[in-house]
This record gives structure tokens, sequence and C-alpha cells, in this order.
């Protein structure tokens, strides 16, 4: 039996599977398996992963982030929609310099997971040089695989550590999509994420801004001037996180979006003539 005529006759049979496990939007769930799924034997494994729990793009391989098909491995993070916000006002920042400026822009993206920031963000520039990182083994092999179109390189390590260190004082763009949600809070996660992703993507420690506070600590060594760092945060940990930012020297201003539900800190780092990006 071909796919199609699988889909036809099955994608009621699917509904109800994928409903009867809770999955709230279950027509368009079956859809999207029905459409990557290559043969009616793999559709139906799909399915069946699915219901047991699996986040759906793990089950497609893919997330859709921007616009785009992110590869997105078991265990790896998988690209929240919301974060969309973030990598829009990097692209603003880019556009607003990038013809002053006459060069490639310079963007890291650290604790990059799957890299769909990143890769989203180059996707957008006619020119760029793209590094990530992430302490991740797994993520770093999903991420190497989304940003190779934009010919970017992604390391293993530590936040800064594995960069090479010609980039300290050339970063134009700094997006860095921390953990942050508190130890003691993880634990009450939906189980997509707190089963399925990996702990370290997730537990920003005791207030839940331990690596932010580090990320923020380097910044200034790594970014260019006039260069911007972009995390996101929560509502609650605004103050806390803009503390950080101001207290490493960086200029820190807040956006949201309402309907997103997304809190973005842009820290600008004002450098010896602020000539950056």
């Amino acid at each position: 039996m071909s796919v199609s005529a699988f889909s036809t006759s099955h994608h009621s049979s699917i509904v109800s599977t994928l409903r009867a496990a809770g999955c709230v939007f279950a027509e368009d769930e079956a859809e999207l398996i029905l459409s990557t799924a290559r043969t009616p034997s793999e559709a139906a494994a799909m399915v069946e992963r699915r219901a047991a729990g699996l986040p759906l793009e793990h089950v497609l391989g893919w997330a859709e982030f921007r616009g785009l098909r992110m590869v997105v491995d078991p265990g790896v993070f998988v690209p929240r929609r919301r974060t969309e916000f973030l990598v829009d006002r990097a692209a603003e920042l880019v556009d607003r310099a990038a013809e002053p400026a006459g060069r490639a822009a310079v963007v890291v993206d650290l604790c990059c997971g799957s890299g769909a920031l990143g890769a989203a963000l180059a996707a957008g520039l006619a020119e760029v040089e793209l590094y990530a990182a992430d302490i991740d083994p797994a993520a770093v092999r999903c991420a190497r695989r989304n940003v190779a179109h934009a010919g970017g390189e992604v390391y293993e390590g530590d936040l800064y550590a594995p960069l090479p260190d010609a980039l300290r004082g050339r970063v134009d763009i700094l997006l860095a999509n921390v953990p942050y949600v508190p130890s003691e809070e993880v634990g009450l996660l939906p189980a997509e994420a707190r089963v399925h992703e990996a702990r370290v993507a997730l537990d920003g420690g005791a207030d839940g801004l331990d690596v932010l506070r580090r990320v923020t600590e380097e910044a200034p060594a790594w970014l260019a001037p006039g260069g911007h760092l972009l995390f996101e945060t929560s509502e609650g940990q605004v103050p806390a996180a803009v503390d950080a930012v101001e207290r490493a020297g960086l200029a820190a201003r807040v956006v949201s979006d309402e309907e997103g539900y997304a809190t973005v800190v842009i820290g600008t780092w004002p450098g010896a003539g602020a000539g950056g990006l």
C-alpha cells in the first residue's frame, strides 16, 4: 500500500489514536505524520511513538522554526515557536547596520541545541559568519546538519570555551538561548520536555539564571563594539537578568511579545567607539 492510500484509509483511525493519547491537535499531527512518513509502516511506527508520549518533533525528525524545517534528533531540545521573536529582533539589529558595515555579520549561537536560532537568522542574511556551540554531543551532531547550508561551524564544549580565540571582540550578534528553568521547577515541566529533552538544556540552577550570569560575564570579551547579546527569560526573572547584563557593562533593554508569551533581553556592548552592527 502506498503512503497516499494509507493516508486516505487510516487518517481517521490515526486521529482517534492520537486523541485517545491526549494529543490536543490530533488532526494537525496526523497530517504532519502522514506527510512526513515515507511508507505505511513508518507512519504506523510514528503514530505509535507519538501516542507513547514522544514530542511530535522527535517523532517527525524536524521542527518548523521561522518558516524552515530544522532537524531535531531524539533527546535534543525542541526549538520553541516563541523563540522566533528573539531571532526576529536579532534580524532587525543586523538589518539596521548591514549596508554601512560592508561585511558579513558575525553570529554566535551559544547553548545552540539543534542550532535552529543561528540557522534561521543566517537564512535571511546575504553574508554571515556563523558559529555555534553546545555542551551536549547529541545537540552538536544535530546542529551541524542545520547550519551546514550557511557554512556554519559547530563546537562541542561549555559555553565560550570551545570557540576559536579569533572570534574575541568580533561577534556582532550573540544568541544565547540558555536554560532558565529553576532547578526545583524542572519536575513541573510537561513530560515532553522533562522526560524527552536533555536536562542540561532546561535546568538553569537555583534561580534559573546560573548559566545566564556566566554568559553575561564573558560577553564583553567576545562582542564587537556595538555588538548585541540576546536571550530569552521569564517575566519574573527580568529584573535579575537585566542586573546581570548591566553588571557586565552592557546596556540592557527588554522587549516582549505578549501574544507569543516571549520576553527577550538585549544587551549592547558599547566597546570602543561602538562601531559594530
